[in-house]
């Protein structure tokens, strides 16, 4: 299994574990079918109050599309499927509140996952980053997802640096985008607490204020994500040309803001 599920009954959460550290918790094919099937079947288990949404491992808590995934694009220059538009808890109708546990790296398609968490919970050693442009592709969902986070001007830069630079934690926080810093390795430990916390009210108020927090920004992002495949077919570069600038990257080139 690509995702773990963890359920206290006693409590009324769930922890979400993105189990695939050798690749950095990167989402393949088989890890967006999974998450899409567990957001829906929470949607009919009334023992799961709130979730955590987590990575395995130390290094990431996800760094989005596995690059060996294939994702077959039909031939008209109007139609573009992207294969995480369905990956997060809103894209399946799932109001229970989702409070994301951040260790070590969070990038590009992560943004998706994250943008679709009530708050997020991040230690001293998670890293934000978003490394489209370095490659030659377009930074629109991710974008977007950000922008109803953070100041206009961190997301550009965010969005803008690539992979050059990375948003620390404590500056996450700042921004707005972190909600709590925990010590190393204590993120996890700090959401669940949280959403213990959470999912003691009354289940009908809570989804009711998930739901009107959503409310507020979601005629924004739906104006802007259909803006979004445009965006991409117009500029993205060929796949070819995306392949050549990620394999000639230089490691450790980066610096934390």
């Amino acid at each position: 299994m690509t995702v773990d599920v963890r359920t206290t009954e006693e409590t009324g959460v769930a922890v979400v574990t993105l189990n695939r550290p050798h690749r950095h918790n990167a989402l393949d094919a088989e890890t967006v079918a999974e998450l899409t099937r567990i957001w829906r079947e929470f949607r009919f288990d009334d023992a799961v109050r709130a979730i955590v949404l987590t990575g395995a491992g130390d290094r990431a808590f996800c760094t989005g599309i596995d690059r060996d995934t294939d994702v077959p694009q039909p031939g008209s220059p109007y139609s573009m499927d992207d294969p995480l538009l369905t990956v997060g808890p809103k894209a399946n109708d799932l109001w229970k509140p989702v409070i994301a546990a951040v260790r070590g790296m969070a990038c590009g398609g992560a943004f998706y996952l994250l943008g679709e968490a009530e708050f997020i919970v991040a230690d001293e050693t998670a890293t934000f980053f978003d490394p489209h442009t370095t490659y030659g592709m377009v930074s629109a969902y991710e974008s977007m997802h950000l922008a109803q986070r953070m100041p206009p001007g961190e997301v550009a830069r965010l969005a803008l640096m690539g992979s050059a630079e990375r948003m620390s934690a404590r500056r996450a926080h700042e921004v707005g985008l972190v909600s709590e810093v925990t010590s190393p390795g204590g993120a996890l430990a700090a959401a669940v607490r949280c959403a213990e916390t959470v999912a003691g009210y009354p289940t009908e108020a809570v989804q009711g204020t998930v739901r009107a927090v959503w409310a507020a920004t979601e005629a924004t992002r739906a104006r802007a994500f259909a803006q979004a495949p445009h965006l991409i077919a117009l500029g993205n570069l060929p796949p070819e040309r995306q392949a050549g600038l990620f394999n000639s990257r230089t490691p450790g080139g980066f610096r934390v803001r």
